[in-house]
């Protein structure tokens, strides 16, 4: 099946038509060409977004370790699988071949084995950005063990959270981690949260900082020593299509998170034919994704993709930041790095400090950018767009989700033509629909409506682990047989998908429905400011009003804030309409923000509405100090 690799506009077409008129047909070919299996399956797709039941390619045997190392040892074997490139610039970068990942998974599945653990069984792993992370993941894989990858950002509280949730037996972490100028304490982060996790029997602990550290006897012991003496030889386990391949947390709007449940056919097919697809890799290409593993993007794009496919994968443990702001620039240059994958709050906050660090590097082996994680908007766009691909580099403003396990609307890059702010059309398989309020699908073009999703797709989530009714009820009780994305979504003239951001940020305002995200690229557009974001609060006469906390460059201007005000409101109401101007503007040196860059909205909105009695766990925020500053200086 040539259309594997999809490489002209009229072919995504026609691969598009037949993914939707014949999508079993479809998933089978591209399932069947293009990986390993145990025991082909005995049907490829049953349904039913009632109860909801999805299965995928159901009595299929494999193991996804195979698909992601051994199948590429014997042509692949000394290819460097993955580059670490760890915090501080000045230590040397490590490239593990296929070779050698297949050696250090083999002996870590054999650690793990030796200690207890099975098939089925649950291990959390909170780890930095270090090999031992994604060798972890894949040996759990191997043994068919259920990995919960927790970010090593999370606080104690969070991580017992998760491990309670489910029923961890073993913890991996490592005595600590840098960041940046920092290092963290992750092993006494660890103890904290076990003492009230039960099921946790064994710790295994990595070195990175070389730290003295408490080591419970019976419980905690060092990794390295364990590997050493364990064999490199480990068949891997033969799993079922839809067994549990890995549970991944996701904050929920509401009450505890929820334990997304990716299965591992499925997953692994999407995940493999996304990345082939969205990142136009070819043989001897370096992509590089700047996520952490700790979220879907580095599952689905830091290591199962990319290995699926024998592609390099760099793995970065630093931040944008240090040592200083051109350390992304740097690595592309180091690496000579084709494909680049951030997120919009990693470029706004690079593109504010000019362009004088970009021009420093030579950024010529890029190909293709890309940005993950929330819409992108057009200024952040133009700048990536100019600045860093030299508009020789498409941009794939991809969209997608935890539960959906990998990309589901983007352009392909010289394929699709792109156009800023918009994710542009579904990916091969994809099947959305746009919904008005009253469950009735919106059909044609120049449509705005909540984002439904109306077939299945290999990697969507199957259930919240231990709770399938809130499953149920969070995704599939809105609309009736369509999965509800949560999103708001227009479709332009020619079928264009805009991401209008959560439809809690829709916030109507005298009975027009008023998209936060647009107003917040408007707001942007003023010179003097950085980031911005829009929360509704009641008000008397309109039903809501508009609330804007802006954050400004340092741009040195003593501009009086009342002026200001004025002119983010004239911005607005030229570039959206009077109705969409704020009522009130507060600014702030930051904004609360989960570690992945979302804004927390839900924490501005209770502010906006002076009701502060209840927030929720800001500890787990990127930066929970700013929270209190926004509370002080509210507005009236």
């Amino acid at each position: 099946m040539s259309n594997y690799h999809i490489k002209h506009l009229e072919e995504y077409y026609q691969v598009y038509r037949k993914s939707v008129r014949e999508p079993e047909n479809f998933w089978e070919e591209v399932a069947e060409e293009h990986f390993m299996w145990q025991k082909k399956w005995d049907n490829v797709l049953s349904w039913d977004f009632s109860k909801p039941e999805v299965k995928w390619f159901e009595g299929a045997k494999l193991n996804i370790t195979e698909n992601c190392i051994d199948r590429h040892l014997a042509t692949r074997g000394d290819k460097t699988a993955i580059i670490f490139e760890p915090n501080n610039p000045d230590d040397p970068s490590e490239h593990i071949t296929y070779n050698q990942l297949h050696e250090r998974v083999n002996k870590f599945a054999n650690v793990l084995k030796a200690e207890g653990i099975k098939k089925g069984d649950r291990v959390c792993i909170y780890l930095p950005m270090i090999p031992e992370l994604a060798i972890s993941v894949l040996a759990c894989a191997r043994i068919g063990a259920i990995h919960s990858v927790v970010f090593a950002g999370f606080s104690a509280t969070a991580l017992s959270t998760r491990i309670n949730d489910s029923d961890c037996k073993m913890v991996i972490t490592s005595d600590g981690s840098y960041r940046g100028e920092k290092s963290i304490d992750l092993k006494g982060i660890v103890d904290d949260a076990l003492e009230d996790c039960p099921s946790v029997k064994t710790v295994l602990v990595a070195k990175r900082i070389h730290s003295n550290i408490d080591m419970k006897a019976g419980r905690d012991k060092w990794l390295q020593p364990l590997l050493d003496n364990a064999s490199a030889v480990c068949k891997a386990e033969i799993m079922d299509a839809e067994d549990p391949l890995f549970i991944l947390y996701t904050s929920g709007s509401t009450g505890k998170p929820k334990g997304m449940v990716h299965t591992i056919a499925g997953y692994m097919v999407y995940t493999a034919y996304t990345f082939k697809n969205v990142f136009q890799y070819r043989d001897g290409d370096i992509y590089w994704c700047t996520a952490d593993i700790g979220w879907i993007t580095g599952h689905s794009y830091i290591v199962y993709g990319p290995l699926a496919n024998g592609a390099t994968t760099v793995m970065f443990e630093g931040v944008p930041h240090y040592p200083d702001f051109g350390r992304f620039w740097k690595v592309i240059e180091k690496h000579k790095v084709t494909q680049f994958y951030t997120a919009p709050t990693a470029i706004r906050a690079l593109a504010k400090q000019g362009t004088e660090l970009v021009d420093t590097y030579n950024l010529s082996s890029l190909k293709v950018l890309g940005s993950v994680g929330e819409p992108i908007n057009e200024e952040a766009w133009h700048w990536y767009n100019d600045n860093i691909g030299k508009k020789n580099s498409p941009i794939v403003d991809t969209w997608w989700q935890t539960e959906t396990g990998g990309i589901m609307i983007s352009p392909i890059p010289f394929v699709t033509p792109t156009k800023p702010t918009y994710a542009t059309l579904p990916f091969p398989g994809i099947q959305p629909a746009l919904m008005d309020e009253t469950g009735k699908e919106l059909k044609g073009n120049q449509v705005e409506g909540r984002l439904c999703i109306k077939f299945p797709w290999p990697s969507m989530a199957r259930t919240i682990w231990g709770d399938h009714e809130r499953y149920r009820e969070t995704y599939f009780s809105a609309f009736e047989n369509k999965y509800f994305t949560g999103d708001g979504a227009l479709r332009d003239e020619v079928g264009y998908y805009r991401i209008t951001g959560r439809v809690d940020d829709v916030i109507i305002v005298s009975g027009h429905n008023l998209g936060t995200a647009p107003i917040e690229d408007a707001i942007n557009e003023h010179p003097a400011v950085a980031e911005s974001a829009i929360v509704g609060f009641p008000h008397d006469i309109k039903g809501y009003a508009l609330y804007g906390f802006v954050i400004l460059k340092d741009t040195g201007e003593s501009r009086v804030h009342d002026n200001l005000r004025k002119e983010i409101n004239q911005i607005i109401a030229e570039h959206i309409g009077p109705i969409a101007k704020l009522d009130k503007i507060q600014f702030t040196s930051g904004l609360p923000k989960t570690r992945s860059g979302k804004i927390m909205r839900r924490i501005l909105r209770k502010i906006a509405c002076k009701d502060i009695s209840n927030l929720g766990d800001t500890s787990t925020l990127l930066n929970p100090e700013v929270v209190q500053e926004i509370i002080d200086n509210a507005l009236e």
